[in-house]
């Protein structure tokens, strides 16, 4: 049950990805969360979110932006380690308290579209950089600020992509340095290439049949359905811890 269970949410998530160009993080985390426990479920969505970047990144690195990228991966890289130590030391309960909550507060702004002037030129990109290496460490999950940073920069969806996979690619990678790999059997790793690798051929497919803004609120809410999951069951864990 375990096993179809990981391959279902890797596959869905995998789809979505691949369908609007955002979202696996959003969709898996917060049930990977709950299938694997914090730590493995948070690495595994690590692993595959890079994985997923380094194929997309393939066609569009040319279109990169360094003066943006640099500094955001460098102030990434300085608060994957805090998000990484924040993952060891809380109880599960609390952990799941936390994740959701990021989760959700994270789709909420991405959702309004939320203008915010700290995000603005090299400080913004510092500033969600970091903001980003930290939710992707503790939580999986550190797409949106570099999505909002795009949003108050201007950019387009055409810039915004190869920059948010490159992005993807180095903060994975820190988050997965720093954490280290869930503890998976090998079976379960041939399961979630296998549900990859289904996901990008299922969300190409039907990419050109589903309008982009329908896609997007999809992901957002489902997005939303987890991360509300995972808090209504860190509180339902703290209660009984009380």
């Amino acid at each position: 049950m375990t096993e179809t269970l990981l391959a279902a949410i890797v596959l869905l998530g995998a789809s979505v990805q691949w369908l609007t160009g955002m979202g696996f993080a959003l969709v898996a985390v917060p049930a990977l969360v709950l299938l694997l426990g914090p730590a493995d479920g948070v690495v595994l969505a690590n692993c595959a979110a890079g994985a997923i970047s380094v194929v997309g990144l393939a066609g569009g690195w040319r279109r990169v932006r360094p003066a943006a990228m640099v500094p955001l991966c460098a102030a990434a890289a300085c608060t994957v380690p805090l998000g990484a130590w924040m993952t060891r030391q809380l109880p599960r309960p609390v952990l799941l308290l936390a994740m959701g909550a990021l989760v959700t507060a994270a789709v909420l702004l991405v959702m309004r579209g939320a203008r915010v002037p700290a995000l603005r030129g090299g400080k913004g990109a510092v500033t969600a950089g970091a903001l980003g290496g930290f939710m992707n460490a503790a939580a999986g999950v550190g797409g949106p600020p570099v999505s909002l940073y795009a949003l108050n920069a201007g950019w387009t969806v055409r810039e915004f992509v190869p920059n948010a996979q490159f992005y993807g690619v180095a903060v994975n990678a820190f988050s997965i340095a720093a954490n280290g790999m869930p503890r998976l059997t090998g079976p379960d790793w041939a399961l979630v290439c296998a549900a990859m690798a289904g996901g990008a051929l299922i969300g190409n497919a039907i990419a050109g049949r589903i309008p982009e803004h329908r896609a997007r609120h999809l992901v957002l809410l489902l997005a939303l359905v987890g991360g509300g999951t995972a808090m209504t069951k860190g509180l339902w864990g703290v209660w009984l811890s009380r």
